[in-house]
């Protein structure tokens, strides 16, 4: 098995599993950018999408300036294409962790890519909470957080993941552009050791590693979202 797959994969061989260019380094790079990028993101997008929903004309804390101004930067970050990004907020990068280049650096174009998508998911994932249920809540004197902690999120929680999960196959699909500032990762091997260097078996290792990642992502997502939906019923 193992001399029929050096003769197969050579040049898979020959990367190896430590060091720069190794598979183990690899995967390492773009679990990293995937989770703290999905952490900061994340947390960006919630607020943002939950000050969208709050804001809006019927929200129950209609306010048009903040509604304008978390509309407005949304939409610009989402109009602007990640390629783009990484090198149009690199003096930004610079200032947060000290370069422009490599794993970490990549963490805020990363950050600042995916939060806005995020956003608008959870503001759509939101606005799908029944009407009712909040104004029963005011009724009652809830206050502001226990509407948003106990009504819009607790009750759209299965399809927050639903929606965490979307966000987080597309960002593995963003670390493959990291890859451009000294990321590495698993998309940078695929382009840089694989198709730039007509290493044919590279790219197809590396994108099957990609796919495996993503449906791992995919059926955790898809469980625990119908887990939480069969629960709040």
């Amino acid at each position: 098995m193992s001399s029929w797959f050096s003769s197969v994969f050579p040049n898979v061989v020959q990367l190896g599993w430590s060091g720069d260019a190794g598979w183990g380094t690899s995967i390492v790079q773009t679990l990293f950018m995937t989770f703290w990028s999905a952490i900061f993101g994340g947390i960006l997008g919630i607020v943002f999408g939950v000050v969208l929903v709050l804001t809006k004309d019927d929200g129950i804390r209609p306010n048009k300036f903040w509604f304008n101004i978390c509309d407005k930067v949304v939409s610009i970050f989402r109009a602007i294409p990640f390629i783009i990004l990484l090198a149009f907020i690199a003096p930004v990068t610079q200032k947060i962790v000290g370069t422009q280049i490599g794993m970490k650096a990549a963490l805020v174009p990363l950050t600042l890519g995916v939060f806005p998508f995020y956003a608008r998911q959870v503001q759509v994932a939101l606005e799908s909470v029944a009407q009712g249920k909040i104004e029963a809540a005011q009724s009652l004197g809830a206050t502001i957080w226990d509407i948003i902690f106990s009504i819009y999120l607790n009750e759209a929680r299965s399809e927050l993941v639903r929606v965490s999960t979307v966000t987080i196959i597309s960002l593995i699909g963003l670390t493959a552009m990291a890859g451009a500032i000294g990321a590495g990762g698993l998309g940078n091997t695929a382009i840089s050791y694989g198709y730039n260097r007509f290493n044919n078996d590279v790219t197809l290792v590396a994108t099957v590693l990609v796919i495996i990642l993503i449906f791992i992502v995919q059926i955790v997502g898809d469980f625990f979202a119908k887990k939480l939906n069969h629960q709040s019923r």
